[in-house]
């Protein structure tokens, strides 16, 4: 189960960085009580939102995933299934582009998962 929470972990950090991403605390001087559920309020409050409930559920998976996870190996692999995660995002949604290299990096990256997960005790 803790691989489990691990990588739900690693879902919600991919989350959590794409609600840093469109939040702006500038635009929180133009928001009043009579846009605030209109869709130019909507964008100001919900990355905000998406920022606090990803980055608290995100806290609280990870640190049930290391109560069975040695420390290094559950950081390690949850830094790389969120970078995947983040990059799966980037090109799917946001039209980022997939070069040759990049992709040999991330089969990389996956290799050192498997192995990781191969190796530890849990």
């Amino acid at each position: 189960m803790a691989w489990i929470y691990l990588i739900l972990a690693a879902g919600l950090e991919a989350c959590w960085m794409f609600s840093l991403k469109f939040l702006s605390f500038t635009k929180f001087k133009i928001l009043t009580f009579q846009n605030f559920t209109k869709s130019e309020g909507l964008s100001i409050w919900l990355p905000l939102a998406g920022y606090i409930i990803f980055g608290i559920t995100n806290t609280y998976f990870f640190s049930l995933a290391m109560k069975n996870i040695p420390t290094a190996i559950a950081f390690t692999i949850w830094t790389a299934i969120s970078i995947l995660f983040i990059k799966m995002v980037e090109v799917v949604f946001l039209a980022g582009k997939l070069s040759l290299p990049e992709i040999g990096f991330l089969v990389v990256i996956m290799i050192g998962i498997v192995g990781l997960k191969m190796v530890s005790e849990t």
